[in-house]
């Protein structure tokens, strides 16, 4: 991926320090040159990547602070101000009586190249939301996708500018969002207003907006995309998981709702009763987690990858760098309950007899009672050397005397974060495949051929095609997969739908795989 980078500016903003800085600054690789950091009282500050290097032996003064202030635009409510015609930001630290006390001089740069690992879902019309941490370059890339989507695409494409940020100080937009328009805001309560006059007085195909953050700006944000428009943006957090658990946020993905289930319903989902689910269709088609420059998370269907969150489970996602594309680890494991050792061969259908279970540190009656009251063929025993499994608690699986039995047994162990009756439940349906309404044969030969299957994918690093099952038995075989770490997908019609199992190396190359 190549790159190129609009430096000239940077003078411009090296000449709004005092003559003593503006020497010390020329001694150091320009082109590395993030910020500058101004604090009354102490020694002032080049910033790096990984590093800082003091610029002078003598702390910052209130002439010093003076002279920058004088030199630059005016500040506005939210504490920023620019440089005429260039991307430099500088943010003010004021003490209780408004005085300015600090200053942060932010070198603001025009990248090319920036969105080439994203460019697909630009071109595709998508609704993107940019996630991750400040200086990663959320808003560089904001400023790419512009000037792409206006002069490669002719798109109408309009920048809600509330700091300045994206398209640079001044009446006259910086040549780097290329012939898309800005709309400037005057204070930033007022984002979210102005996001909604842009749609309603200029018809803009693609609206792009930096750093939502509010529930007003939520709102505004899913109006312009039921309206058909385009909407690229920057939000604070990470991960799509921060923006989930962010109340503030999470309607951007689809926001949350809690759900009472009816009791028939929570054992046949063997969930408890009272669950969480995505309240509605996310404002945005996709999510991008910036990683850093050259690396980014990539999830095109935000609905499933909410879904999978509230479900326990990992996102998923795609992880794309300039040096290609490979499947983000998915691990299944029900949100209370984890699997965390299991020899490769081990399967519930290959057990003659009934399984017998040790249990560590949970009480035998509470295994006993769920082993009663699922109808399960198992029993539990206080002899580890007859065990064909394992179940403990999650605080425990790092007990020394548990891992020494572990290694000298062989045996699979489950836990649980809580010995509740729900969570017993939950994980028993796991292990034991069970699906209520099928012949316990039937279940048993679909556990057989998936195992053997999931063998084959893996040591021939082939793709295996299963026979044709109903859904109730296709989604044991999923469950039977995700333990493995292989990656399942049901394709065909009614009667003939089958599972296709991939190996690892054909991971990265599949999307929609079912989880």
């Amino acid at each position: 991926m190549t790159r190129h980078a609009h430096t000239d500016d940077l003078a411009l903003l090296i000449s709004a320090l005092p003559a003593t800085l503006q020497e010390a600054l020329s001694k150091l690789p320009r082109e590395e040159l993030l910020e500058v950091v101004l604090d009354l009282g102490r020694l002032p500050q080049a910033r790096l990547p990984g590093r800082a290097m003091d610029l002078a032996e003598t702390p910052v003064t209130r002439a010093d602070l003076d002279q920058v202030v004088s030199n630059v635009g005016e500040f506005g409510a939210d504490n920023r101000a620019g440089i005429e015609g260039t991307l430099h930001r500088i943010s003010a630290i004021r003490n209780r009586l408004g005085v300015i006390v600090g200053l942060t001089l932010r070198v603001g740069r025009a990248m090319f190249g920036t969105i080439d690992l994203i460019r697909d879902l630009i071109e595709d019309n998508h609704s993107v939301l940019l996630l991750g941490r400040p200086g990663v370059g959320k808003t560089t890339k904001l400023r790419e996708i512009a000037r792409v989507l206006a002069d490669e695409f002719n798109k109408r494409v309009i920048i809600i500018d509330t700091s300045n940020e994206i398209a640079g100080d001044g009446d006259i937009p910086h040549r780097a969002i290329g012939s898309a328009r800005r709309m400037q805001v005057a204070h930033p309560d007022q984002q979210h207003a102005v996001m909604i006059e842009a749609v309603e007085n200029h018809m803009p195909e693609v609206i792009i907006v930096d750093e939502i953050g509010t529930v007003a700006e939520a709102m505004a944000a899913r109006t312009i995309a039921e309206r058909g428009v385009q909407l690229i943006s920057t939000a604070h957090g990470n991960t799509l998981d921060n923006v989930l658990r962010n109340p503030t946020l999470s309607d951007l993905v689809g926001g949350v709702q809690t759900v009472t289930l009816g009791d028939e319903e929570a054992r046949l989902r063997g969930t408890q009763k009272t669950i969480s689910e995505r309240k509605a269709p996310p404002t945005y088609n996709a999510v991008v987690e910036i990683v850093d420059h050259d690396q980014v998370i990539v999830h095109t269907d935000t609905a499933k990858a909410v879904d999978a969150l509230l479900r326990g489970r990992e996102p998923g996602g795609v992880r794309r760098t300039p040096q290609g594309e490979e499947l983000v680890t998915i691990t299944a494991a029900p949100p209370d309950a984890e699997y965390i050792e299991r020899p490769v061969a081990f399967s519930i259908a290959d057990i003659k007899g009934p399984v017998r279970i040790f249990p560590y540190s949970i009480s035998r009656d509470s295994v006993d009672r769920m082993i009663r009251d699922l109808r399960l063929e198992a029993v539990a025993t206080n002899k580890p050397d007859r065990a064909h499994l394992v179940v403990t608690l999650r605080s425990r699986v790092e007990d020394q005397r548990l891992r020494r039995l572990v290694q000298a047994t062989g045996l699979p162990v489950y836990s649980v974060k809580k010995s509740t009756t729900s969570q017993l439940r939950r994980l028993f349906l796991d292990i034991f495949n069970v699906v209520r309404g099928m012949d316990d044969d039937d279940i048993n030969e679909a556990v057989r051929e998936t195992e053997a299957a999931i063998q084959r994918a893996i040591k021939e690093g082939v793709v295996v095609e299963l026979s044709p099952k109903p859904p109730a038995l296709r989604k044991v075989q999923h469950r039977v997969a995700s333990r493995h770490h292989v990656i399942t997908e049901s394709v065909g019609s009614e009667p003939k739908r089958h599972l296709v199992i991939y190996p690892h190396a054909f991971a990265a190359l599949k999307e929609g795989q079912v989880y």
